[in-house]
């Protein structure tokens, strides 16, 4: 199974993108879609209009939209912790998502946190 991510501008590094097309997944980032410098509100319409889960370090601002209601195709957040050292590498955010894809659990209207899925 493959999903359908946009990847937020904060988070668009090229060798992330490649390691999720290379996990099968439907990728496109912010720029790709014409969103950078756009409201999160829009980023986050946009990936639902297009049924594309958000994947995100901004996870506070889209947090705070999925608490506020608003329907989404689903938001994937990565938590930065002060020690880099703690921080998820690339392939293990890749290894998160299958871990999630693996589970069966419904993202729409999911606010994950990839962190928790790093096993």
């Amino acid at each position: 199974m493959s999903l359908r991510l946009l990847i937020d501008e904060d988070f668009q590094d090229k060798i992330l993108v490649k390691l999720l097309l290379k996990a099968k997944h439907d990728v496109i980032t912010a720029n790709d879609a014409l969103l950078s410098g756009q409201a999160d509100t829009k980023v986050l319409n946009y990936a639902t209009k297009n049924n594309r889960i958000v994947l995100t370090r901004n996870c506070q601002d889209f947090e705070a939209l999925h608490l506020a209601g608003t329907k989404h195709s689903g938001i994937f957040g990565v938590y930065r912790e002060a020690n880099v050292l703690k921080n998820m590498s690339f392939p293990a955010i890749v290894k998160a998502i299958a871990n999630i894809e693996a589970s069966g659990i419904l993202l729409v209207n999911q606010f994950i946190i990839l962190n928790h899925w790093n096993y």
